[in-house]
Parts: C-alpha cells; structure tokens; sequence
C-alpha cells in the first residue's frame, strides 16, 4: 500500500516535473524566438529626444521657439521627486523593486480580462515596459509585442539605472496639447517649472499618459478631476503624501492655463513675425529642417526688439497711409453667418475662429470686430476682447467715398482700433489690412548684423518675406553701381558725361530712354549726375565703362549672382532683393569691406556647445587687464575688400549730396550725415529708397505683389523715405553716427558742382563742393565723355539752378502723360553697334 502510494507521489512528481520543463522550455523557446533582431536596447543610453529649438534676443529673452514635438528636455537629477512619485503612483507602483516587468500584475490583468469576457483588457505594462514600446516598438496591444516589451525591458534593466530608465520615460511621454514630457506639460496646463507644481498639480500630468485626449482639462474635466484624485490617493497610499497633504491636495480645484485660470506660456512671447520666420528658414537650410525643429538649438538673434517696433511702425503707418489714399474699402474678406449675430456669445465664438490678422500694433492694437448693426451716423460692431457693443461714428469713414449702408453688410468681419487723444478713448475706427505692400531692413555696416527686418505688413496676413523673398526692380538706386564701377575704371565725381537723349536698336524695336523730368542738361558733372538721378547720363557711363564691369561689380557686391550685361540693367531693371541691396549698401559704408548680412549671432547646440558664429574677428588684447579704461580692446577685421576705400568715399560723399540736395533731400533730415539713393521704376511699380548713416545701413521698397503702377506721386523719396526717416530718428538716438571717415591716400579739391570747373580753395557758394581725389593722379578738367551716343546740335538744355519738375499733359484718349515742356530731340546719331 504504501508502495503504491509512494510510486504515485512519483509518477505525480514526474509529471509535475515534466511539465515544468515542457513549460520552461517553451518559454524559452518564446523568448529565444522573439528575442532574435529586436532593436538595440542599448542605443537608448546615448538617446537624444526631439527638443524644441529657442529664439533669444541679444538680451537672453525667449523670443519664439519651434518644434514639431513640444518638449524640453530635464535630466532625472533635476526632475523633483514629487512629480517622478505622481508618476510611479499612477503608473507602476513597484517600479523601484521589479526587473523590468511586473509579474503580478500581469496575472492580474489576465484574469480581469478573462472574468469580464475581453470587456475589461487593461495594460499590466511597467513603466520601463512603456518605455520599450514607446522607443523601440509599436504600440499596438499584439501578444508579440508584449513578449518582446517583457524581453527588452529586462536587458535595458541591465543596462540602465532606474533613474536614467524614467528619465527617458518622463521626456518621451506624450501628455496632450503637443506636450511631450513633464517640463513641457507644466508649462503647458500651469505656465510653471517642475518645482513649482503643488502635488495635485503633478498628479493632474500624471493622470494624462493612460489617454490625454480622453482627461481635457476643459472638455472632460470632471473626468480628468476623478483621474487625479485617484493618482493622490496612490501617492498616499505609497507613502508619499501624509493624509493631511492629501486630503487637502484631493479638496484643490482643477486649475489650468486651458480653463483660464493661468496666463498660457504663449502669452509672454511675441507674435511670430518676419524675423524670427527667415531665422528659421535660413538654418533650416544651414543645419536641415529636421535638425532646426528637433535639435534643442538655442539661437541667439541680432534683433534689436525696440528698433525692430519702430521698423514695423514705420513701414506699417506708409503702407496704410497710401491704401487710405486710394479710397477703396476691401476689408477683410470674411463674413459670419447670419445666424451667429443675433447671439454674443454665438458670434464672440465664430469671430475667434476667423483667421485674420491679430498682430497689428499700429496706433494700437488693431482687434478683429464683426458688424452687428449698420446706421447713418454710427456702426455697431462687436469686438474680440471688449465688453459689449461697441460704436463707429460716420465720420471715421469720411476717406471712403460711400457710406456704412453702401459699403458695409450685416456678418462683416472688420478691423478696429481704439482712437485716444492725451490718454483719454475717443471712438473705435475702422481698419484695413493695405494691399500695397513692401519690406523694410536695417543692419550693422560693420558686422552684417540685421537689427531689423519687416516683411510686409502683417505676418499673420502674409508670410511672404518681401525683404529677402521678394524679387523686385530696384531701378535708380541700383545706379551706385554704375558710378562705383566708373570710380575705380579712373573717372572722378567732377568728371563730365553728356546728359543728351539716346537711341538704341534692340532685337525687342527701337529703345529711347528719358530722364524722369523729360529734360535733357547737357554736359554734367558725375556728382550731380548721381544727385539728380540722370538716367541718360547713367546710360552713357555704363557705355563708356562697358556693362561687363558694371555686372562685375554688381556680382562682387551680391546685388545679382549672374548678372544680364543690357543697358537697361544700368538702370536697374533686372530684379534683385531689398536684403541684398541694402547689404551691398554697408559696404559703401564702411570703406568698402564685405558684409555678410545675418540674421544670428551664436547657434548652440542642446549640450550648449557653439556649432556657429557669425563674428570671426579676432580680439587681439581683450585678455589683457592692463588696458586702459578710455581704450577698448582691439578688434582685428577678417574682412575681405571689394572696393578702393577713397572710391567708397568718394561714392559715398556723392551719395550724401542725394540726400543733402539731391532726389531725397525733401524726404531725410537727420541729425548726423547721411548718404542714400532713390529709386523708382516705370510706371512706379516699385519704389525704393536704400541709404546709411556711419553705422547702420537700412532700405525700404513698396510695391504691388502683382506688380502694377502706383499712381503719378509715387517716388521712392515720397513713399520709402518717411520710413527710412521714421526709423532712423529712432535708431540714431539709440547708436548716434558720425562724420563718415576719410581714408588716407587722397586730396580734396574744390570744383563747381554743375559745370565741373575746378575752384580755387577759397571759393564758398551753393555751387562749391569739395571732391576727394586719389593722391598721385593729376584729375582731368573739361573733358566730356558721350559713351559713344552723340549729342544733338539743338537740344533745348536744363539751366543751372532751374527747377526740375514733369509737366503733365492730356493725351488724345484722354490719359495723363508726363512730358517735358521744350525738349526736342534734335539731330542725333546712334554710337556703337548695341
């Protein structure tokens, strides 16, 4: 009997044993199935996650960021133990004492299922489980991927501490609003660090990661409410809340930036606008726009924030005095409907959802507003962030030949800003969005360094960078160019060149280019050439120094990479960007030296090493101490020359008789010297003025999109020069400016800026002007240059001091044309073979 006994308890023991084995070695064999070509575990320990990419001023203030994952990574050191306890509490209790999968909870999972029928299938995933799936595999629910989760969860054990295992969990996590990471989400549901969340605030994010599209904090609040109060209980019951703390942290209210109760982080940036946008576009390019969203660059600007204002203000405030001069309302383009009017609530939602621009700052802040009553004297419109309903008076409207009946309907989606005089509100005006538009930039002469940049008028309404994207005729101010060539071919500024018309055969007819007065004046000195804006002068001096330079020239500048060698480009009808003129201008500046214009200082990368730097110069002392205190160290340029510094000068003093007494003197008066150029194309489809202080270069253009004439008083020097004047009342108050700087190697003799005579050093008049002259060069006197084109023998000429103005006339179909009074073109004959 007991034999029989004890062989049964042997035969039950083997069987036992058997199936142990039989069960071991299938999972083994699972195991070593599924364990062949899973993903490398240990590339997690040199794992960078996508991080977002920061903008700052030059005085250290975030400016904009970019990323396509939200986040910000924080090593586990600087993570507080309250938020990685919220975290554990709500996802996996045991996480500091199991080896990398939870046993327990998963037979526990597995018999949930099973009781409720597949009902109730739960995760049983720990949290270094979670990090496998989320970093190496899928994320579906298949039995293989869990099998593989539980494999590579334990080889990472071995690999990594548990710290560096929930540092990767805590900076990967996907926790809603496009926050991915706890840093990230603080900032986004509380605008707070990690060590300022209260402990229901760090069991609110960690509530998120089971479905953060099912715990809105505004959609599904009470749900999002029980979630948390769940994670605080776990905290208590693990130890790491007393009950006192958590009963109290239970009581909070849910708070968070989505339901009000914070400012967002959003709210203490800028606007995006034209800047920071070609900031990102140009690294995209550099660094690869993989790198750029996802790389955690830290990006320092050359922007300078109050000056870049001021340039918004000033393109801003020309380009809407010119729309308003037209007279014509367009608005915005978008209506609500009918049925959202009658309710505020309805209609303060539908206004919120219209894109339109809301990052207007011109004489304030211009709202969006939709009309929601239409009278004869006043116009109601209710608008986005002001209480009630508000009024427009009839006479806001008094530029719009209509009235509010005739030109506006009931829905109208409008903008409006808040009129005040001495601080006190007057009434609501109406605002439109310009269709004209244009670009305006300013930069160091020196270093290249943009201060400003506006685009266009509204970034929100236009992304289009008319600054540096833009292609665009710069018509006479490309004509520094011409003269910069002549000036160093041997030609001075009181070199004569005749100012006689012109006749030249083209496989596109005959062409016979004019001055803007329509008035031809005969032998002229180069200097008023250039001040007067000769086009017939500028014609003949390209001749004569033969367009091959001229482009030469032009490309050594970076104005055009491959310039057209035609006539017609001398006055600067092939298309360039105002970016590059106005670059191309600082080299005139400063004497002649290469600028490279930038947008950045410094790019560091997410380890704070610098991987670019625009200023390469050369601090020779700066490590010296015993430098005196009214000395600066010295600063060694790298720079590249591209021009005969005494031919920089003498342009640049040739420039400054433009501003002085030339097409731009009735636009700039400041209180340093400045040198600058007009331009304006046919037609006036785009304007232009470009000019420079001794130290900041700045241009304006204003144009059409689709190109087309501006009107009969559109001039760079009307529409480009208040802007440049605007800004730079403001920029010379801030960097000052000076004589420009004389180089060596010249003399200065004194000649009649009309005739070209030369003058004895006493001489004084309005007539006088002192020309720079290359020491070693005896200048020529009275030789007049034709550039091959001869002058015809009956020409009625411009006198000396007469005043240069176009007479309009009315043509046989009724049109307006600009001629001059007694010009003819007398007996010519065509030179060269062009």
């Amino acid at each position: 009997m007991i034999r029989a006994i004890l062989s049964l308890f042997g035969t039950v023991f083997s069987l036992i044993t058997l199936v142990v084995v039989v069960i071991g070695l299938s999972i083994g064999a699972v195991l070593h199935i599924y364990g062949q070509d899973l993903p490398s575990h240990e590339s997690l320990a040199n794992y960078t996650p996508p991080t977002i990419s920061r903008i700052y001023s030059g005085e250290g203030r975030i400016i904009d960021e970019f990323a396509r994952e939200r986040r910000l990574f924080t090593p586990a050191e600087d993570i507080p133990d309250l938020v990685k306890q919220a975290f554990i509490s709500a996802e996996d209790k045991n996480f500091y004492t199991h080896g990398g999968y939870d046993a327990v909870g998963i037979a526990s999972a597995i018999v949930d299922a099973v009781k409720s029928r597949g009902r109730n299938v739960r995760g049983a995933s720990t949290i270094t489980q979670q990090v496998m799936k989320n970093f190496l595999l899928s994320g579906d629910r298949q039995m293989e991927r869990k099998i593989k989760e539980i494999i590579l969860a334990t080889r990472i054990e071995e690999t990594l501490s548990k710290d560096d295992i929930l540092e990767l969990y805590l900076n990967e996590i996907f926790l809603g609003q496009n926050s991915y990471g706890v840093t990230a989400a603080a900032q986004t549901y509380f605008n707070k660090t990690l060590t300022d969340l209260a402990p229901h605030e760090a069991a609110t994010i960690a509530a998120m990661p089971k479905a953060p599209s099912d715990y809105h904090p505004v959609r599904e609040k009470e749900r999002l409410l029980e979630r948390r109060n769940f994670v605080l209980r776990e905290m208590w019951e693990n130890g790491y809340l007393t009950q006192a703390a958590y009963e109290e942290e239970r009581a909070a209210p849910l708070r968070s930036v989505q339901n009000g109760d914070f400012p967002p982080f959003s709210a203490e940036l800028p606007p995006r606008d034209y800047f920071t946008d070609e900031i990102r576009r140009q690294l995209s390019l550099d660094f690869g726009e993989g790198e750029f969203f996802s790389g955690g660059l830290s990006v320092r600007a050359t922007i300078d924030p109050e000056l870049q204002v001021h340039a918004a203000r000033a393109l801003r405030r020309q380009l809407e005095n010119y729309d308003r001069g037209q007279g014509r309302w367009r608005g915005t383009g978008e209506s609500l409907p009918a049925e959202a009017l009658g309710d505020e609530a309805a209609w303060r939602a539908a206004l919120a959802s219209v894109s339109v621009a809301r990052d207007v700052d011109l004489d304030g802040v211009w709202h969006p507003a939709v009309v929601l009553g239409i009278g004869d004297q006043a116009m109601q419109v209710g608008i986005e962030g002001v209480d009630g309903v508000q009024e427009v008076p009839r006479s806001d409207i008094k530029w719009l030949p209509g009235d509010f009946e005739a030109t506006f309907d009931l829905g109208d989606v409008v903008h409006v800003r808040a009129v005040t005089q001495e601080g006190t509100f007057v009434n609501w005006s109406l605002r439109q969005v310009p269709e004209v538009q244009g670009g305006f930039v300013a930069m160091d002469v020196n270093t290249g360094r943009v201060i400003s940049m506006q685009g266009g008028f509204s970034y929100q309404a236009s992304v289009f960078n008319r600054t540096t994207q833009a292609l665009r005729q710069p018509g006479s101010s490309f004509k520094p160019f011409v003269y910069a060539a002549a000036l160093d071919s041997g030609y001075s500024p009181a070199t004569i060149v005749i100012d006689a018309p012109i006749e030249i055969n083209t496989p596109q007819g005959l062409w016979r280019p004019r001055n803007s007065s329509n008035k031809f004046y005969g032998p002229t000195p180069l200097r008023t050439g250039i001040e007067q804006s000769r086009n017939l002068m500028t014609i003949r001096l390209a001749q004569e120094v033969g367009m091959d330079v001229v482009a030469d020239y032009a490309e050594r500048f970076g104005v055009y990479e491959n310039m057209g060698r035609f006539l017609a480009n001398s006055l600067g009808s092939e298309e360039t960007t105002l970016y590059n003129m106005v670059a191309a201008y600082a080299m005139f500046a400063n004497g002649g030296e290469r600028v490279r214009p930038t947008l950045v200082d410094r790019v560091q990368d997410r380890y704070g090493k610098t991987v670019y730097r625009h200023d390469q110069r050369d601090c020779v002392d700066c490590g010296d101490a015993g430098i005196p205190a009214d000395r600066g160290p010295r600063i060694v340029s790298d720079r590249e020359r591209v021009m005969n510094a005494v031919t920089a000068y003498q342009l640049t003093s040739m420039l400054k008789g433009v501003v002085d007494r030339g097409t731009a003197s009735g636009a700039i008066n400041l209180p340093v010297p400045v040198a600058g150029k007009t331009g304006t194309t046919n037609d006036a489809r785009d304007v232009w003025f470009v000019g420079f202080t001794s130290n900041i270069a700045a241009g304006c253009y204003i144009g059409h999109d689709q190109p087309r004439g501006l009107g009969r008083s559109a001039y760079g020097s009307s529409l480009c020069g208040p802007v440049f004047q605007d800004f730079m009342v403001e920029a010379v108050k801030k960097y000052g400016g000076g004589p420009f700087e004389v180089p060596p190697g010249g003399h200065f003799i004194k000649i009649d800026r009309f005739t070209g005579a030369r003058l004895p050093d006493t001489a004084e008049g309005d007539n006088v002007v002192a020309e720079y002259f290359r020491d070693g060069e005896e200048p020529v006197f009275g030789v007049a240059y034709d550039g091959g084109f001869a002058m015809g023998n009956d020409l009625e000429l411009f006198s000396a001091g007469e005043r240069e103005q176009v007479q309009e006339v009315t043509t046989s179909t009724g049109e307006k044309a600009r001629v001059g009074g007694k010009a003819s073109f007398g007996s010519m004959s065509s030179g060269g073979l062009y």
